[in-house]
């Protein structure tokens, strides 16, 4: 790029993506949304006990502080003004939790990360209180089941178990947040007056968020044992929450003053950066999880197979809510990164890809990731991982094949359910997200599900829709929301390339191992089963 070049890149928008796996910050051309430069650091996730998964706030936080900082270091050695950066935008993680205290500014507990599974037992409590234990009590409130999957049963238990937050509550010290909420406020100046807020999207995965009226519910904080105020002010996806504040960790006294003034729940900011503003458009993200989100717009639809209703965005304070269903998938990049950290299979991710193109098939290998249950469309807590059909000729090829074609199993699912329920199914699926580079996945999802998969050259959409959503806000203004002026974004067609044959054939085979991995688990270990050497036996008996 030339010096004049750079001199003319006109406003810039900054992007904090706060993901399962990794913290990024990516800073986008608000004229063209071509990307010009990005950090990335990876997240380290604890697992204290079995179906236990945290993380750690001020982890989450520095690396933060380290992606905007690292960001800043490359565009200023592109010799780009970083003056230029007028607004950032927030995407998260959904559903995970944390409780931090407003006078001291440190979190009184790891964060409860959304694939958690502890609040079984808790969900069970209160499905007791439910009349005919029904699951889908609330949906019509909330568009969501009664599952361990959103953050008011995960708080429910901070609050029953952690005596930190229990006292903190009580002295009016407790603030509860998604990762949004935690980052905007610590941002803009934590125990310093920062400000502590969420947008309808994250809101709307608490359970304890009224998706009509668009605020929180008195009854559900009722339900659930919730004290009102520690709960965030919700605010539309799109405006100004506060201002960037000057942080020790950024030695270059980077983006302050800058606003933040966009925040959206991931997969509804890959739904704004994927441009679906249209009844019927869907996209599919490949990340930890994943996630299938169709727009419904300003009519809530409520799923019959196994989908959430849930808000896609508000873009503005004056601007309409609209609501998208969703397919909740949750293993994904997570069955990557457990054949790399697990089982030592490959040493990278990207080696995935070459074992599975080097064997072309499974051989009859079907490998069901259900390691926290089976989300959409099953919601199945006692649902764990399996893999059959082996045999002495089953090698690691045929597994990493296996693992992949799973991903694409569970999203041929969500499609299925999504075409049921709108009763207009899709003529190609919009994909985004850190796997969709795989060009083997991106070829058998399109085999399995018997569509296109088109692909956008740029895969940051994630991000790119949290920006989008920030440089549109009232009072920044230097973004413009019609698809025809994002230059930058071209896209790539993958076509089906086996006969709907043999592709029903697989689907049916993956169907009859996902029947074999449910009622694994019960909260409880019944009577037959013993410990030897630590290891868990189950005895064949009735």
């Amino acid at each position: 790029m030339a010096a004049s070049d750079r001199m003319v890149l006109g406003p810039l928008v900054g992007s904090i993506d706060q993901g399962t796996s990794s913290s990024r910050f990516l800073v986008f051309n608000a004229k063209t949304a071509e990307l010009l430069s990005h950090h990335q650091v990876e997240i380290q996730q604890k697992f204290p006990k079995e179906g236990w998964v945290e993380q750690d706030p001020k982890e989450i936080l520095k690396s933060v502080h380290e992606c905007v900082e690292r960001t800043c270091e490359k565009l200023q050695q592109l010799n780009i003004d970083i003056t230029n950066i007028k607004a950032i935008g927030v995407s998260n993680q959904r559903e995970t939790t944390v409780v931090w205290d407003k006078t001291t500014g440190e979190p009184l507990y790891n964060a409860i990360v959304w694939l958690d599974l502890r609040t079984q037992s808790t969900v069970e409590r209160l499905l007791k209180r439910i009349p005919g234990k029904n699951k889908a009590y609330f949906k019509f409130r909330t568009g969501l089941p009664l599952s361990t999957y959103f953050s008011a049963v995960k708080l429910r238990w901070l609050l029953d178990n952690v005596e930190e937050i229990r006292q903190a509550v009580d002295d009016g010290r407790a603030m509860f947040g998604t990762i949004d909420s935690w980052l905007i406020w610590s941002l803009t100046g934590g125990k310093n007056g920062g400000v502590h807020c969420t947008d309808v999207t994250n809101a709307s995965r608490t359970m304890l968020f009224n998706i009509h009226s668009l605020e929180w519910d008195p009854e559900l904080c009722q339900f659930f044992d919730i004290p009102m105020e520690i709960l965030p002010k919700v605010r539309s996806s799109s405006e100004i929450y506060g201002l960037m504040k000057i942080c020790p960790s950024l030695k270059s006294g980077a983006l302050t003053g800058v606003p933040i003034s966009g925040c959206l729940g991931d997969q509804s900011a890959a739904l704004v950066g994927q441009m679906c503003f249209q009844d019927g458009q869907a996209k599919n993200t490949y990340g930890t999880g994943c996630f299938l989100l169709c727009n419904t717009g300003q009519k809530s639809v409520f799923s019959e197979h196994g989908l959430l209703t849930t808000i896609a965005y508000k873009l503005g304070r004056d601007k309409p809510v609209c609501y998208a269903l969703e397919g909740s998938v949750a293993i994904a990049g997570a069955v990557v990164r457990w054949l790399r950290d697990n089982l030592g299979i490959v040493k990278t991710s990207q080696e995935v890809e070459k074992l599975a193109a080097e064997v072309g098939t499974s051989y009859g290998c079907y490998f069901v990731p259900a390691f926290s249950g089976l989300y959409a469309p099953y919601w199945e807590p006692s649902a764990r991982g399996i893999i059959c059909g082996l045999t002495q000729f089953t090698n690691k090829n045929h597994i990493a094949f296996a693992a992949l074609e799973a991903v694409c199993f569970q999203t041929r699912e969500i499609l299925d359910a999504i075409n049921k329920d709108c009763g207009i199914p899709l003529n190609q699926l919009q994909v985004d997200g850190g796997m969709t580079n795989n060009k083997v996945l991106m070829q058998l999802q399109s085999d399995i599900l018997c569509i296109p998969v088109v692909k956008p050259s740029m895969p940051e959409t994630t991000a790119l829709g949290a920006a989008m959503a920030a440089g549109a806000a009232e009072g920044v203004g230097i973004w413009s929301l019609n698809p025809g002026d994002l230059t930058a974004v071209t896209c790539e067609r993958f076509e089906p390339q086996i006969n709907p044959e043999e592709s029903e054939y697989r689907y049916a085979r993956w169907k009859k191992a996902v029947l074999k991995s449910m009622g694994w688990e019960t909260s409880e270990a019944p009577s037959n089963v013993i410990s030897i050497a630590g290891l868990r036996i189950e005895s064949t008996e009735d």
